[in-house]
């Protein structure tokens, strides 16, 4: 068992963007790096193979909250773990179960111990807190866990922003006396990521990364932003945070983004990423590609039998036309699904391991201005 380990491998001259490799127990991740968010133990629609073998994907999400209550911990145990249940032998990162509690906003109560909230599924209620988070993700068996934090909404008063950072700030304190006095169960090593606050309070998100930083954990998350505030307040926020966060330790924004938000956070210092976008908005008939951004249900593709993707078509099995993709969609068809999110997953990582080529070549910035319009403009 050893302890994550990162490395960085070039830094931009011209940006603070970086390119790095993260060693875990079950495997390395090259950074920039995007990862697939598994909700409840697969990415929706889209096999183990698939991830693997065309999304190129190098590390997938689990989410506490939901594997939680289904299937439950103790079926996850006698599986042996996340990793033997789902059949994904990559690393894993679980989130704390913090981000879903705090989209519950109308049936949880927050209080000094943790959070009761009710489940969604049948009512029940149940109490998270910031030990039996780590004990959860434990049984889990992520490579990378997170610690219980609470994500105040945008816009908020200061006053419950800097509250809710303090007892963040407590919260981490007692996951890492948890996972301090815990092993984990599957014979692997697992990291603690503690998660910085603050709202978009500038002293309050400088207060946050330092005391995250004086922890010394093996890497960092940056959470709250992406929750409502406007593109420039993430941008402007997320570079804060980066500045204060040590360079030695890989940088995760959490739930964030579209994919101009990689980039200029990339270029921001950022090593890690996680969104529903790519696959949410697959299932929803957008198509993120090289060319810039498809709505497949528009009528102007009825007859377009080129393929979805020319750039990723030899990568993928995305051989298929617009024109079939739409009719599969507009039918209701699964398969559309799972097409439209291999294309939206493997675009995404595409983009981070050109953005790491980029900044291997020195030729990042110029790269990043060059091809954002072409990603973003509307086909």
């Amino acid at each position: 068992m050893a302890e994550l380990k990162f490395t960085i491998e070039k830094q931009d001259t011209q940006t603070k963007a970086r390119s790095g490799l993260i060693k875990t127990d079950h495997g390395e991740i090259e950074t920039p790096i995007f990862m697939p968010v598994g909700t409840a133990g697969t990415v929706k629609a889209v096999s183990q193979k698939q991830l693997k073998e065309e999304v190129k994907a190098e590390i997938i999400l689990g989410n506490t909250y939901h594997l939680y209550l289904r299937p439950g911990i103790e079926v996850l145990e006698t599986a042996g773990g996340l990793h033997q249940f789902n059949k994904w032998d990559k690393p894993i990162l679980t989130d704390s179960g913090g981000y879903q509690v705090f989209s519950l906003a109308s049936n949880r109560k927050i209080n000094e111990e943790g959070v009761i909230f009710q489940s969604h599924i049948d009512g029940s209620k149940h109490l998270f807190s910031p030990e039996k988070a780590i004990e959860i993700q434990r049984s889990i068996g992520g490579d990378i866990i997170m610690a219980f934090d609470e994500c105040p909404p945008y816009p908020s008063e200061y006053k419950y922003v800097k509250n809710s950072m303090e007892l963040t700030h407590r919260w981490l304190d007692r996951c890492i006396d948890h996972f301090s006095k815990t092993e984990s169960k599957y014979g692997y090593s697992q990291n603690l990521f503690p998660i910085v606050q603050g709202g978009t309070e500038k002293d309050l998100r400088i207060a946050s990364c330092e005391y995250i930083a004086s922890k010394n954990a093996t890497g960092n998350a940056i959470g709250g932003l992406s929750v409502g505030e406007p593109t420039q307040l993430i941008y402007e926020f997320c570079g804060l945070c980066c500045e204060h966060l040590p360079e030695n330790k890989p940088r995760y924004l959490m739930g964030v983004g579209t994919p101009a938000d990689l980039l200029e956070c990339i270029a921001l210092g950022v090593d890690m990423f996680d969104c529903v976008m790519p696959t949410r908005n697959g299932r929803n008939a957008m198509l993120f590609t090289t060319q810039g951004i498809i709505n497949i249900d528009n009528k102007k593709w009825e007859f377009d039998h080129s393929v979805i993707d020319e750039e990723l078509n030899n990568e993928t099995s995305n051989y298929y036309s617009k024109s079939y993709l739409r009719h599969l969609l507009k039918s209701k068809e699964i398969l559309g699904l799972t097409i439209a999110s291999i294309q939206n997953l493997a675009f995404y990582l595409w983009l981070v391991k050109e953005a790491r080529k980029k900044i291997n070549e020195g030729v990042f910035l110029s790269w990043k201005n060059n091809i954002l319009p072409v990603i973003t403009r509307r086909l």
